[in-house]
């Protein structure tokens, strides 16, 4: 069933007012989010905004499904089109490195006073359920771990996924290694040590599928 006039240029507004918001967190953060500000830019009055945004959190929540829908999908496809561990890397790193302040809203500090709603949690999960998959495939390596024999029992977090617990471990594993590396290389952290990042997230990869 095809949209009306109406439905159309309400996603069209909805889709403007997220610009201008990615627009404000580029500059001042998502504290700063103002709808009154984005009101302005668009040309009409607080009150007119809120009926397409009910409220602040509303907006950051259409942010954090639209970041988690884009990453998602980038995963997948790349995941398709045949990328292991180093590709689904190169490949989260290169769409996180396209816009820091996306990747910051979805894997940075928490915005104070925000609580996401349980359904950006499911989209989150689609990116670790390619990475599980991943892993899956990846050879035996070492001896199981107490870690391991404690995911046997505690696997809500990978949604029932029926992967070997050596595998669900190097999911997290590979999870907390490349965003570690990520959120200090996107933060600046690495611009007065002088060493490439590249090599860097390569070794720890290397480490972790030596495991």
């Amino acid at each position: 069933m095809s949209e009306s006039p109406r439905e159309r240029y309400r996603a069209q507004v909805r889709e403007e007012i997220k610009r201008h918001a990615w627009e404000q967190i580029a500059a001042a953060g998502v504290p700063a989010l103002s709808l009154n500000a984005i009101a302005k830019q668009v040309g009409m009055s607080g009150p007119a905004l809120y009926r397409y945004f009910a409220s602040r959190d509303e907006l950051i929540t259409a942010l954090i499904r639209d970041a988690y829908r884009s990453l998602a999908d980038t995963v997948r496809a790349a995941r398709e089109g045949g990328a292991g561990l180093p590709g689904l890397a190169d490949t989260i790193r290169d769409w996180a490195r396209s816009d820091p302040q996306r990747y910051f809203l979805i894997y940075g500090t928490p915005v104070p006073g925000y609580h996401a709603p349980g359904d950006t949690t499911a989209i989150s999960f689609e990116v670790m359920a390619v990475l599980i998959e991943a892993c899956a495939e990846e050879p035996a390596g070492e001896p199981p771990t107490p870690f391991d024999a404690h995911l046997e029992t505690h696997r809500e977090w990978a949604g029932g996924h029926p992967a070997p617990a050596a595998a669900l471990h190097r999911a997290l594993s590979f999870w907390i290694r490349l965003h570690g590396v990520l959120s200090l290389e996107l933060a600046g952290h690495f611009a007065g040590m002088k060493f490439d990042p590249d090599l860097l997230i390569t070794e720890e990869l290397a480490a972790l599928r030596a495991r």
